[in-house]
């Protein structure tokens, strides 16, 4: 497993009606800012994009984001990031957002966040990278997204070997030791139509 120096994390640009969330996006910047690991995001000042920003920035740890020229006054661009970056689409936000990312990280969050997540687990299926991802389970959020996933297994539209594209860590401190030991399986497209 290759060394992570660049973490993406995908999160909502609310904060959610429980202070756990941004308790948590705040204990995710700051551990990864302790371990020297660039944090990557959407690049808004506001909702768990803004508590997890800040927090790596008061520990002195570097953050680029990229955001989308529409959605600058939207999610209210953070102007206090190591680097940020203003796009001119959606599409060319993820693919810069992942092209500068090592792993991905999945904090709670809405539609977006569900698209960018689904959009790398795709990918790595079709074999376009091999970068390990994990929902981090904040207040059991993701159980229900488990449950669907565990179904679509069941029902014979996903291989359960693709399951094991994304792990499920219960806090920070689980999240960064499974990032650094998991083995992300291969592409096998022959098996995924048979």
């Amino acid at each position: 497993m290759p060394e992570i120096t660049s973490l993406c994390v995908y999160c909502g640009s609310s904060k959610g009606r429980d202070r756990i969330y941004m308790e948590a996006a705040r204990e995710l910047g700051y551990a990864a800012a302790a371990r020297g690991i660039r944090i990557v995001f959407g690049g808004g000042r506001v909702g768990l994009m803004g508590e997890l920003a800040d927090a790596a920035l008061s520990a002195q740890g570097d953050v680029l984001g990229i955001i989308p020229r529409h959605l600058m006054e939207f999610e209210v661009g953070h102007n206090n990031l190591t680097d940020l970056r203003v796009v001119e689409s959606m599409h060319e936000r993820k693919l810069e957002m992942f092209r500068e990312s090592d792993a991905f990280c999945i904090l709670p969050g809405g539609f977006g966040t569900l698209d960018e997540t689904f959009e790398m687990i795709t990918w790595g299926q079709l074999g376009l990278h091999a970068k390990p991802l994990g929902l981090l389970n904040v207040n059991a959020f993701w159980v229900p997204l488990i449950q669907m996933l565990e179904h679509q297994v069941e029902e014979g539209f996903i291989k359960h070997h693709d399951l094991k594209r994304c792990f499920v860590a219960e806090s920070v401190g689980d999240f960064f030791t499974q990032i650094e030991t998991t083995v992300v399986p291969s592409s096998d497209l022959e098996a995924k139509w048979s």
